[in-house]
């Protein structure tokens, strides 16, 4: 009857924590959290300990946030065995390089993790300590053994349409971080603007990188403005920004748009089209006819554009579009038609599957891989091909069935430029859809007509932001955040430990964490239960 007696006391102590659990403002949600009784006082007297040097640098974004917003240093010690420590351990997981622990003790933080957990661990204290912002923080004492689910958790920004600045790219990697996405794709070249400094090629950027007014209002008004509009990020200010992603632990995959959304680069050197006619970059938005044409001078353009761009992104992945190429002026270029018939090609789109072979041998001379938009499989994909699947998720099935890699974009729920709320009359315009947070929440990245093998295929899932009707910072934040946050639960969290009701409870504590890093929040959740 005792014994009956403890194993109920425990039961009901186990249950008690497991409802707490739910209350700390944690997202995503840790796979494995367990809470003890007790508290730990960071304060001022605190110390941290470091078994291996190398990790001070993740420390060292704790460290810095909590002299910022809580007012106080911690410093280093050498002695391990102090109380009110903070113990920084360098564990190697054989499964997952992402993988972390965190044991919060009445007398002690102990960190476990390689560089990478060490990191996503120092995010999800601070995650903690915003939740009770004070000179001390009494933190809950719990134990967290944490990996995330997907390899790709990334999110997509595109600068041609609408230009950001540095300072703001930084910012956006910042709330990545925090939220422990891992890959950031840099939509750099389009239609509507050229913006990575390409030395060999100065027009690019001096012809490319201007259009000479914007589409304004709805897209079906084909109304413009007159005002010249551009920029671009000189290859200084790129090393720039991959140096401070890599700090983030963040990849960054840049994307060059071939063989389609091409005008800005033709605009600068018309050479590169099948008419070889001069031609203005883009005013408004939509697919537009004039792409690269495959001849001999186009590939030498675009392997030494891709070179210098090898030379500042060091990450395994470069995007090339791939994505919606018209072909008419294919069908009637006398070249193109000759290549079809020399190499033996179906038709245009045997000339897609051609052009994306070509730059593929390239890229993997380098040592490189490609990814693109899900058109690479029309007339065949090329060896080494990854597909980041957009129209819908049969992109994605058919290339791990292939035995290619494949990252799910979706556009429901992936694309963040549409609305995420019915009420499109007091909503910033959007180019449309409905996109609301519960439909991101309830997304699985992984189809389910897939078996054991090609599941291992599927790498995860990234958002895209396309910028044609944002154009600013705030309007960004604004369809970007909290969005973000549910995708990041959704990449990073075993489904059997998602629940969308506790996930509104948790993102409501995050409000101070968005007001302090200043980011113009969409607040439907506010009214949520």
């Amino acid at each position: 009857m005792k014994n009956t007696f403890l194993l109920v006391l425990v039961l009901i102590t186990q249950i008690s924590f497991a409802q707490q659990d739910s209350s700390l403002p944690l997202i995503p949600r840790p796979n494995e959290i367990t809470l003890q009784k007790g508290c730990f006082k960071l304060s001022e007297t605190t110390q941290y300990y470091l078994e291996d040097k190398s990790l001070l640098k993740e420390l060292d974004f704790f460290i810095a946030y909590i002299k910022k917003n809580n007012g106080f240093t911690i410093s280093e010690t050498k002695n391990p065995k102090q109380k009110n420590i903070i113990k920084v351990l360098k564990r190697k997981s054989k499964e997952n390089s992402e993988a972390y622990g965190l044991t919060i003790l009445q007398d002690q933080i102990s960190i476990k993790g390689d560089s990478n957990g060490v990191f996503y661990a120092c995010q999800t204290l601070i995650q903690l300590v915003n939740a009770r912002r004070s000179n001390a923080v009494d933190l809950a004492c719990l134990i967290v053994n944490d990996a995330p689910v997907y390899r790709w958790r990334g999110m997509h920004l595109d600068v041609c349409r609408h230009f950001f600045s540095v300072s703001f790219v930084k910012k956006y990697i910042d709330i990545l971080a925090l939220y422990k996405f891992n890959t950031f794709h840099w939509h750099l070249t389009d239609d509507q603007g050229w913006r990575i400094q390409i030395k060999k090629y100065p027009k690019l950027t001096e012809i490319g990188g201007w259009r000479k007014g914007t589409m304004v209002g709805k897209y079906d008004d084909h109304m413009y403005d007159t005002i010249r509009y551009g920029g671009f990020y000189t290859q200084a200010e790129i090393k720039e920004v991959v140096a401070y992603a890599q700090q983030k632990h963040i990849t960054i995959v840049p994307e060059i748009e071939m063989p389609g959304h091409a005008v800005a680069a033709i605009s600068a050197y018309p050479y590169l089209s099948c008419k070889g006619k001069q031609i203005d970059v883009e005013r408004g938005w939509g697919v537009f006819e004039d792409v690269f044409c495959p001849k001999d001078s186009t590939f030498k353009f675009l392997e030494d554009v891709l070179s210098e761009v090898l030379e500042l992104f060091p990450g395994k992945y470069i995007h090339i579009g791939g994505d919606e190429c018209p072909k008419e002026n294919w069908k009637k270029c006398e070249h193109c038609q000759m290549l079809i018939k020399k190499e033996h090609l179906k038709d245009e789109n045997g000339l897609q599957s051609y052009f994306i072979n070509r730059i593929e041998k390239f890229v993997n001379s380098k040592g490189r891989q490609i990814i693109g938009w899900d058109e690479i499989l029309e007339g065949g994909l090329a060896p080494n091909a990854s597909v980041m699947s957009w129209r819908g998720t049969e992109g994605g099935i058919a290339a791990a069935r292939q035995k290619h890699y494949a990252v799910m974009s979706p556009g429901k729920p992936c694309y963040f430029d549409h609305y995420q709320s019915r009420e499109i009359l007091y909503e910033p315009l959007s180019i449309g859809g409905y996109n609301p947070i519960d439909s991101v929440y309830a997304y699985n990245p992984m189809p389910g007509v897939l078996d054991t093998a090609e599941r291992n295929y599927i790498l995860g899932a990234q958002a895209n932001v396309w910028t044609e009707y944002i154009l600013n910072e705030k309007h960004l934040e604004y369809m970007l955040v909290p969005r973000m946050c549910a995708l990041s639960e959704v990449l990073w969290t075993e489904k059997s430990n998602k629940n969308y009701p506790d996930f509104i409870k948790r993102l409501k504590q995050h409000t101070k964490l968005f007001d302090q890093l200043q980011v113009n929040y969409a607040k439907h959740f506010l009214t949520q239960k």
